[in-house]
């Protein structure tokens, strides 16, 4: 089996980690997107606590 040159190494070192950042900032603007429509929908909800 033919070894792979190091350029090769460092090529797929960088296309893994420009992919787990993209992954990573995608979860990250998405989570902060869902909690502005849960905010905006508890604003708008009146609730009435009965103890």
């Amino acid at each position: 089996m033919p070894q792979m040159a190091p350029l090769s190494w460092l090529n797929l070192f960088i296309f893994f980690i420009v992919i787990y950042m993209l992954f990573n900032v995608m979860n990250y603007f998405m989570l902060i997107y869902n909690n502005k429509n849960i905010k905006k929908e508890n604003k708008n909800k009146n609730i009435l606590w009965k103890w």
